[in-house]
């Protein structure tokens, strides 16, 4: 059974700064495209930032440029998320996704986490 673990969200002033983990049991998420995904609330859920296998590639929505960072760990199976400067519109419940096998952040995401609060106050 695969299961996708998200963990590091919480409460923040704005301005500072927390480090996301995602890491899965039940699946080698080496070779796959890996996603972070946030929605806060009344909103629809937007992409924040995925990784290509490699860690050659990534992209980042417009919102994230600049602040965060996304990296993975391969010998960890885990991939990261560093939210510098952090803002109160920031403030979302946080997905890790799994994507296709060397698959593109435009392609489909077959598993996912339930997600890690993160709060950002004025």
């Amino acid at each position: 059974q695969v299961q996708v673990v998200e963990s590091g969200g919480a409460l923040v002033q704005a301005g500072g700064s927390l480090r996301l983990s995602c890491t899965s049991s039940g699946l080698t998420i080496n070779n796959r495209v890996m996603g972070w995904f946030r929605q806060a609330p009344g909103k629809e859920r937007e992409g924040v930032s995925c990784i290509r296998p490699s860690g050659a590639v990534t992209v980042y929505a417009d919102s994230a440029k600049g602040r965060f960072t996304i990296s993975r760990d391969n010998a960890k199976n885990t991939i990261y998320l560093q939210m510098n400067s952090l803002k109160p519109e920031d403030t979302a419940m946080y997905y890790c996704a799994v994507g296709g096998l060397y698959g593109s952040c435009s392609g489909s995401w077959s598993y996912w986490g339930q997600g890690t609060q993160v709060t950002v106050s004025s």
